[in-house]
Parts: structure tokens; sequence; C-alpha cells
């Protein structure tokens, strides 16, 4: 069996391991930042020049490893090797597919290379997104995981929303699930869906070490942000490939990183 991960966005992070797959979740924030208005905000505040060493320590911290581990190995670059596709079903909300749509068209314009879109079928996809309630959310865990598997979830993480994955013997993700709630306000479900699918693509493990990355408890974003988007940038860069160990990607990294920077100074206007 393959294994799995997870992690949560909770009033902060986590990322686990479970066998079978891999899960990420997060949990209900303090809503210091509670409306969509805040995000512009952000925007204009924030970090967005970096070392070499800055980028790479978040990089190595997130794709690789998992905060709490049950089982499987977790010292291999997992991603996607394939098209992703994105379909979401559950809870009667077409503003919330809505916005899901334009999350999942962002992170296309700002990873160069992933090939992610929305599906219109449900077999088209191996990114399931499931729409729920809040107080539907547990059952909902449940039923994807199993009432033990749910009680370790609920207690390790008490996620408000939550991700994860399949990979193969190659560290290939071949399918991922998405568990979003709709009601809980629109910063909310942004944080959540930013958060959880860029997860999904890879970089399961939380940080709290690294102060600018959204896969940090103790960080809100609510959008794409320049230090995630050379993470992203990074790990499906052509010649980071599925199941490198860390010394294979630091072989590569010199031109990775010079291709990256260019990528994302040119996408956000800055100074290389």
């Amino acid at each position: 069996m393959q294994n799995a991960l997870l992690s949560r966005r909770v009033p902060w992070l986590f990322a686990v391991v479970l066998t079978g797959a891999a899960i990420g979740a997060a949990a209900l924030k303090p809503s210091t930042a509670a409306e969509p208005a805040a995000i512009a905000t952000k925007q204009r505040t924030e970090k967005k020049s970096f070392s070499d060493a800055e980028i790479l320590d978040g990089f190595f911290k997130t794709a690789f490893g998992a905060e709490f581990h049950l089982a499987g190995r977790v010292d291999r670059i997992r991603k996607f090797d394939s098209p992703v596709r994105v379909f979401a079903d559950g809870a009667n909300r077409p503003d919330r597919k809505a916005r899901l749509a334009k999350v999942v068209a962002d992170i296309a314009a700002k990873v160069e290379h992933l090939d992610i879109a929305m599906a219109d079928k449900a077999d088209a996809a191996n990114v399931a997104v499931r729409l729920v309630r809040d107080r539907d959310l547990d059952r909902t865990i449940t039923s994807f995981y199993g009432a033990e598997r749910a009680r370790e979830i609920h207690n390790s993480l008490d996620p408000q929303c939550l991700s994860g994955f399949r990979k193969n013997e190659k560290y290939e993700i071949e399918h991922s699930d998405v568990i979003l709630t709709v009601d809980n306000g629109d910063f909310v479900f942004l944080d959540c869906a930013y958060e959880e699918l860029l997860q999904s693509l890879g970089p399961i493990n939380d940080t709290d070490s690294v102060p600018w990355t959204m896969f940090n408890d103790a960080v809100q974003m609510g959008y794409f942000d320049v230090y995630d988007q050379y993470l992203l940038n990074i790990l499906y860069h052509p010649q980071i490939k599925a199941g490198m160990t860390i010394a294979e990607v630091k072989a590569v990294l010199p031109q990775v990183l010079a291709d990256v920077r260019a990528w994302v100074a040119k996408l956000n206007n800055l100074a290389e």
C-alpha cells in the first residue's frame, strides 16, 4: 500500500503521514483578517525579496518530511508527473465553485511548468474537492478515512479543511482529495483553498520556522504569495523529479533556482 500524507489549516497547521495516503489540514484561525479586503492590505505589505538561502530553507522544509508521521518514507520529492485536473462537488454553493476555479486559474498562471485546470467531470479529475458545510466536516472526514483515522485526524489536527494525496512507488502523486468548508466566511475559504490545493500538489510538510510561507501554522494568506510561488515553481521545475533525495535536488538547484527567480521576478515585476 502506498503511503499517505496529511496537513491541515487550523488555528494552525500540521502535516501528517498516514498509511495509503498523504493528508494536510487547516483549522479556523482567529478572524484578525476576516474579510477579503484584508488580502489587499497583506499584498501591499508582503515581503517579496528573499535570499537564495531563505527560499531553499522553506523548500526543503516543506517538500520533504511530514510533521506527524505514522508510516512510509518522507525523504523524497512528491509531486504530480501528469496534468492536474480539479473537480469540485458537494455543497450547493455555485459561488464557492466559481471562486475555487479562480484559485486554480491563479495557481496555473503562477507555476510555470504545472499544467493545472478545472475538469468538467469527476472521472476526468485527479484532484477531487469536496465542498461541505462546517457541521458536516467531521462526518465527511470519516467517510473518506474511516472512523479510526478520522479520530486520529480530529485529535491531532482539529481541522477546518483538509487535503491528502496518494502516491505510487515512484513518489508520483496519483490522486489528491481536498475538503473545504463553505460557510466560514470568504477569507477562511480562500485561505484554505490556496493552502490545501497547493499542499495537495506535494509540499505537505508544515513548518513554524519559516515566517513567509502559508505552510506555517501561524500565517494567514488568502492568496498565492511570492514566497510560496518560489517553492511551487522549484517543485514543478522539469529538473526536479518525483522520488529525488535531498542530495539529488541540491545537485540541480543552481540552474533550477536561476530559472525560478527569473520567472517569479517577471510575474511580480520584481528586480532580480
